[in-house]
């Protein structure tokens, strides 16, 4: 793991090529050191879906969650969807230190202007006002793989949905198309029913408003 073995003179180790650069080794350690950080959406919008709410006495309204895109910066003018309310950022915390910025991965807690904590609440997102803001879905089409069901599904159907931290009802409003799971194509248009193992794509009605991104754009949203 750490050196190599004089038992194991018949590996002759591992190389890797890549336009960073190669890389070769035969310990364990050297494989870690090899890895290359990931590159952070830092170029993308600001999406930050709220996990908490608390009002803290002598600071306000603060709202707590984790960076998935963009930047986050004090001085920042940022919308709340579904509930569209825009304020300023005052201030941004990570782990009780102050940041000039937050990052992709950050868990951070901010203080915002004039805004009572039940106004917020755990699964809106926030982002950024001037730059592609977030906003609620009347309704989204998804992609749904069944894979424990006891019956069968078919359009009304009101399953809970957990997206980023938003829990709420959805509506099966009308299955559009059963697909292979493993391919993507098109196996049966407008089934009446999907059942265990199938792989349909959904159009999805939410029950009450809900911030969802697509796929694309941004992924953990």
């Amino acid at each position: 793991m750490l050196e190599p073995s004089s038992k194991m003179g018949w590996y002759k180790g591992w190389a890797v090529e890549r336009k960073e650069g190669k890389a070769d080794g035969k310990c364990l350690i050297e494989a870690l050191d090899a890895i290359l950080p990931p590159s952070r959406p830092t170029d993308k919008a600001l999406r930050l879906p709220l996990q908490d709410v608390y009002k803290i006495g002598g600071i306000g309204t603060v709202p707590v969650g984790r960076v998935e895109t963009g930047l986050l910066k004090p001085g920042m003018v940022v919308t709340f969807a579904p509930a569209n309310i825009t304020t300023e950022v005052k201030s941004v915390e990570m782990h009780h230190e102050a940041l000039t910025e937050a990052v992709p991965g950050d868990n951070v807690g901010f203080n915002i202007k004039n805004v009572s904590v039940k106004e917020l609440r755990r699964g809106y997102v926030a982002g950024d006002s001037k730059l592609n803001p977030p906003k609620g879905a009347a309704d989204f089409t998804a992609q749904v793989i069944v894979l424990n069901h006891p019956g069968q599904i078919s359009n009304g159907y009101t399953p809970v949905l957990d997206c980023h931290t938003a829990h709420i009802a959805c509506k099966f409003a009308e299955i559009k198309e059963k697909c292979d799971r493993r391919t993507g194509k098109t196996t049966e248009e407008n089934p009446k029913a999907i059942k265990s193992g199938d792989a349909a794509i959904v159009n999805l009605v939410p029950s009450k408003p809900l911030c969802v991104e697509s796929f694309q754009e941004f992924p953990p949203l």
